[in-house]
């Protein structure tokens, strides 16, 4: 297959899972062609079979916002004319969605190309359900060609929100051979010189993360007698209110801000247990890196993450906020070895059997013809 795939090229779980399957897709023989402004965050290296179609903006006075939306739109009709694209795949509802529908309408005369959203989190919980977008929201949903979903959990906010309810559930996905736990790596010695524990958060630093919990959970751990220092993976635009709460508490010498990573497996590969005390997850990307490189996750239990660790067994999930208790179930993690070992010995092997490349992404291909397929029918 011929797939053309549009992700918000930036440090998000979206832009992660979007040029992942790209590459997936290409090492089992299919051509992808990504459109996007620039190179997506995953993507480090293009191929025979991995394209990328550069979306050039139009620097023009009368437009105070640049027009991204129509001009991916043309980009999108012109990439699948030239390379006779059997399927535009976006990632993240508005506006791609919107944008590939109008692509696919003013080529349809010459070639229908079929479109499938795949819904991520926040374009459903919080950008798509502002009433702003809403009604062009639910319009990209109802004219897509196919949807899908990465949890159960996003899948019913969506019928909830949007009363729509023709959703395929797809999680998200890890490869196993690139999430491995790397004990012996420099990098630890590097990120613990005196055998410290390490505690990691990854995310994009935005305030549903509450990275500021991190902070909290480590002055907690230090305070009660564990020696730990913090990894934080990452940036946006809450880190200037990490930094000042960790000036405020003295624990800016025990934190490591390493900013944006290529190869999160690195540091997920040394750690001790990963935190994520975010307030809303529609699936939890990160905590099944961490669980594929075999670390605990202290978590919060909201949104799609309950489905992805379980809790006691892989991890401990708390109410939203909670700090003393994720600090306490630290704690607990931190001091017995054997549990901490068995935890993560259990979050790889669920990872594994749920969440491998090989599970899902022929999820993806079977989806991919099924819609194909109906469109042919359709037009015919």
């Amino acid at each position: 297959m011929n797939i053309g795939i549009t992700v918000y090229p930036t440090y998000g779980g979206s832009g992660i899972v979007g040029s992942e399957l790209g590459r997936e897709l290409a090492e089992r023989g299919h051509n992808v062609h990504f459109i996007s402004s620039f190179l997506p965050t995953r993507l480090t290296e293009l191929s025979d079979r991995i394209h990328f179609h550069e979306v050039e903006m139009m620097s023009y006075p009368l437009f105070e916002h640049q027009p991204y939306d129509l001009a991916l739109a043309t980009k999108m009709a012109t990439v699948a004319r030239a390379e006779k694209l059997d399927l535009l795949h976006v990632h993240y509802a508005i506006p791609h969605s919107i944008s590939a529908i109008l692509a696919r309408e003013s080529i349809k005369q010459k070639r229908y190309v079929p479109v499938i959203t795949t819904l991520h989190g926040t374009d459903i919980t919080l950008v798509g359900a502002d009433r702003s977008y809403l009604p062009i929201t639910r319009y990209g949903l109802q004219q897509s060609d196919g949807v899908t979903a990465v949890s159960k959990f996003l899948k019913q906010a969506t019928i909830e929100t949007f009363d729509f309810d023709e959703i395929e559930v797809i999680p998200n996905f890890i490869c196993g051979k690139y999430y491995l736990r790397t004990p012996e790596s420099p990098l630890k010695n590097e990120l613990a010189p005196n055998g410290e524990r390490l505690l990691v958060h990854v995310s994009n630093f935005r305030h549903v993360k509450r990275p500021v919990d991190c902070i909290e959970i480590l002055a907690r751990l230090r305070n009660g007698g564990t020696d730990a220092r913090l990894v934080m993976v990452g940036d946006g635009p809450e880190l200037s209110a990490v930094r000042y709460r960790g000036e405020q508490l003295g624990m800016n010498g025990s934190v490591i801000y390493v900013g944006k990573q290529a190869n999160i497996a690195d540091y997920l590969g040394v750690a001790d247990i990963f935190l994520l005390p975010s307030e809303l997850e529609s699936f939890g990307l990160a905590a099944l890196e961490a669980q594929a490189c075999e670390v605990p996750v202290i978590a919060t239990r909201i949104g799609g993450i309950p489905e992805v660790v379980n809790d006691g067994e892989t991890g401990f999930l708390s109410d939203i906020g909670d700090i003393e208790k994720m600090s306490s179930d630290a704690a607990t993690l931190l001091s017995d070895e054997d549990l901490r070992r068995s935890f993560g010995e259990k979050g790889r092997e669920l990872a594994i059997s749920r969440y491998s490349t090989q599970k899902i992404i022929p999820q993806y291909i079977a989806y991919y013809e099924r819609i194909i397929e109906r469109s042919a029918a359709a037009a015919a």
